[in-house]
């Protein structure tokens, strides 16, 4: 089985998706199911995790519904108010529905302090109770606040987005690679391998430029603790999704059949604590890829 742990869903408007801005102007227009669905088929991916876009408690609904009428939708990260007293309200009227599996604030770009406030960390104490994850979306420079509040929070698991956004474009590779190796240290935490093509060159980029990076985050977590994200749409303006798939199935081709397991699927299916569908139904192996030449960028 293998899962694309992290995507968006959206309905375009202005006022809501103001960050597609410049160079994101392809992104302008609704992502729905219908246009993922047939990527999915191509590259051999068997379910999705939903991540929120827009930071309010409507698109967490907007997104439980697709859950409800696709059965390759197995969970949804939504936004809640973390610092709000009716957070515990919010938890419980979500956890009903048993694709809501993590929530996700965006801190990336936050004041210097913002995982060390009272409330913030009050909402966080609240998830473990309900068995969800909390997402970290973050920059590089900001790993070391996010360890403090790990370590405020050591049986929260956590889930790092997209090897928080190390500056690849600008050759960032340190502090980042040692402050990941940090991060990692906390066993309560989980990476997704996403978000790299929009943080190196979108025109340039290739594996072997992205590869210390990936090669960095898989020595500091193993492969027991990382997962695949595809970050579709948002990617789509560096890579088709394809070639993603395709490049992170190069790098991962010499793990044994067991560690590839966990990366594909197995990691977020215990981080997230997913019930795939019983319509899904795990393939026989991962190790080559079913997709054919239409599927290649």
């Amino acid at each position: 089985m293998r899962i694309d742990a992290h995507h968006h869903f959206w309905n375009y408007n202005a006022d809501e998706y103001a960050w597609l801005d410049g160079p994101m102007e392809s992104l302008k227009r609704d992502f729905g199911p219908s246009h993922l669905k047939p990527l999915l088929d191509v590259a051999g991916i068997n379910a999705v995790v939903s991540i929120e876009a827009r930071q309010n408690e409507i698109e967490t609904a907007y997104l439980l519904n697709h859950a409800s009428q696709h059965d390759w939708i197995a969970g949804v990260v939504g936004f809640i108010p973390l610092e709000s007293p009716t957070v515990r309200t919010s938890l419980e009227r979500f956890t009903q529905n048993r694709h809501f599996r993590g929530v996700r604030k965006v801190l990336q770009g936050q004041p210097e302090g913002c995982m060390r406030g009272d409330e913030f960390n009050r909402g966080i104490a609240h998830l473990k109770h309900f068995n969800i994850a909390y997402d970290l979306l973050i920059f590089a420079r900001q790993i070391p606040e996010a360890v403090e509040l790990v370590d405020r929070h050591p049986q929260q698991v956590f889930v790092l987005d997209h090897l928080a956004k190390p500056r690849i474009e600008d050759g960032g590779y340190e502090p980042w690679a040692g402050d990941i190796r940090r991060l990692a240290e906390r066993p309560n935490v989980f990476c997704k391998i996403s978000g790299m093509v929009t943080e190196a060159d979108w025109k340039t980029w290739s594996p072997s430029t992205l590869q210390p990076y990936f090669d960095a985050t898989i020595d500091a977590f193993g492969p027991n603790r990382l997962m695949f994200g595809s970050d579709w749409p948002v990617s789509t303006v560096a890579t088709e999704y394809g070639r993603w798939v395709d490049t992170v199935m190069t790098w991962t081709a010499s793990l044994s059949e067991a560690e590839q397991e966990r990366l594909w699927a197995a990691t977020a299916i215990e981080s997230y604590r997913i019930v795939p569908s019983p319509g899904l139904i795990p393939s026989p192996g991962i190790a080559g890829s079913t997709r054919g030449a239409a599927g290649l960028g």
